[in-house]
């Protein structure tokens, strides 16, 4: 196997991972707006209020559009860092088995994600 390559270049896995922490800060936050607004609408219905009059009430972003922006950041991030690793392992010398295995997918898998992009 390949040992770690010296170059100018900035190491593409290193920038996912900067990607990856990003999003991660980012969801924390988003997470946390979301946690504060489940507790108001909560309070709200408590109070009888009628979903429709909580969601005037509590205006945008709608909880459940806070969690589909944390979950979307997560798949474009973690696929960003998923596809470098994979690039950076086959370039040291594993084979697409080896890389499968690691990442607990199949061989057909990894193919996919190290041709994806190369066009």
């Amino acid at each position: 196997m390949k040992g770690p390559v010296e170059s100018d270049s900035p190491d593409p896995v290193l920038l996912a991972l900067e990607g990856l922490v990003a999003a991660l800060k980012s969801n924390i936050e988003a997470s946390q707006a979301a946690i504060t607004r489940a507790s108001r609408i909560r309070d709200l219905r408590t109070r009888d209020l009628a979903y429709r009059d909580i969601a005037d009430e509590t205006g945008k972003p709608l909880v459940v559009e806070l969690i589909t922006e944390n979950i979307e950041r997560l798949r474009t991030s973690g696929a960003a860092l998923r596809r470098a690793q994979a690039r950076a392992l086959h370039e040291e010398g594993l084979t697409m088995d080896q890389i499968a295995e690691l990442f607990g997918v199949t061989r057909q898998r990894i193919s996919a994600i190290l041709q994806k992009g190369t066009s």
